[in-house]
């Protein structure tokens, strides 16, 4: 929403509050679309975040190329896309409170005169990330080991062990059976730090960029283009700065470890065990592969978002 200052004297014209129903469809439309589109850079992300530099450094994938030609090699093309079921029929309320909610918050955050400051913005941003990890942990979580499993395989395979792939829903019984629903909120603490800030930075920083775009007359925003590279940006600043949390959140949502990994029992733990036996820069593992997907992702479901695709579907005036 942009910022509209009221000239001196004059009373500022309060618009009214953005319609929610569109605006959730909006969020899903995008959010399937986006995640669609970059889904197997994702599953090499999640795999070489998980990937632990052995005692002589070997590694299992040299670089995001490597891991690319070996899952492909060895899973086909669909098997770049293991996973992407979880996260596409849950992406769709994921996308559709994260965007819809940070534009309910900024309506409401807006001050008197039309103008919302930075820090507002931030709070806004915040606060629908906030709301969205209810469904963004478990999301995550099933994704995760359904992404992680090829990786899985291969090492058992090297060492002549055998790996039983299990499929979302046997993983939804196990957990449920064995922890409750809690279960599939493992990593919640270190999901909503990543996604909070993650919100607190990418929306303020989307919505001035998007406010410095080209306005046709007319028209009620920049052009769907500028839309489209105001989310990329943000989103590439945005994924670079919480890339350290985001390793945290892989690792501890990982179930099944191979040879040599370890479980962890805290973020604390994650983190010092982490630092002690791989460095700093372990936190920066997959960095490359975040920022491939976060940058279009959020392009692409940015720029769905304001076409405006629910308002036309049920008739409302944008």
């Amino acid at each position: 929403m942009a910022n509209v200052k009221a000239a001196p004297n004059e009373q500022p014209k309060i618009p009214p509050p953005p319609q929610l129903i569109p605006k959730i469809i909006n969020g899903g439309i995008a959010g399937i679309i986006g995640v669609s589109c970059v889904f197997p850079i994702d599953l090499v992300k999640t795999r070489l975040q998980n990937q632990v530099i052995g005692p002589n450094g070997e590694k299992q994938y040299k670089n995001m190329l490597d891991c690319f030609k070996k899952t492909y090699a060895a899973e086909g093309y669909f098997g770049m896309y293991r996973g992407s079921a979880v996260n596409i029929i849950l992406v769709t309320p994921e996308k559709a409170i994260k965007l819809a909610c940070n534009d309910m918050f900024r309506y409401y955050l807006t001050l008197p005169d039309g103008s919302l400051p930075v820090f507002r913005q931030m709070i806004a941003g915040g606060g629908a990330g906030a709301l969205q990890i209810v469904v963004t942990t478990p999301m995550e979580l099933l994704k995760i080991q359904m992404q992680d499993a090829g990786r899985l395989a291969a090492q058992a395979k090297k060492e002549g062990k055998k790996f039983e792939r299990q499929t979302a829903m046997q993983l939804i019984k196990k957990l449920l059976a064995e922890r409750g629903i809690m279960g599939l909120y493992k990593g919640l603490g270190a999901t909503a730090a990543r996604d909070i800030s993650f919100s607190v930075i990418y929306f303020p920083t989307f919505a001035i960029l998007n406010d410095l775009g080209p306005m046709q007359p007319g028209a009620t925003g920049p052009p769907f283009w500028w839309s489209f590279i105001s989310g990329c940006t943000a989103g590439c600043i945005a994924a670079v700065g919480v890339t350290p949390l985001d390793v945290v959140k892989t690792r501890m949502q990982t179930l099944t470890k191979g040879a040599g990994e370890r479980q962890y029992s805290g973020i604390v733990d994650c983190i010092t065990s982490t630092l002690k036996n791989e460095g700093v820069m372990a936190f920066f593992k997959g960095g490359a592969c975040r920022v491939m997907v976060i940058a279009p992702l959020f392009g692409i479901a940015q720029a769905i978002y304001y076409l405006g695709i629910g308002e036309t579907l049920l008739g409302i005036p944008r």
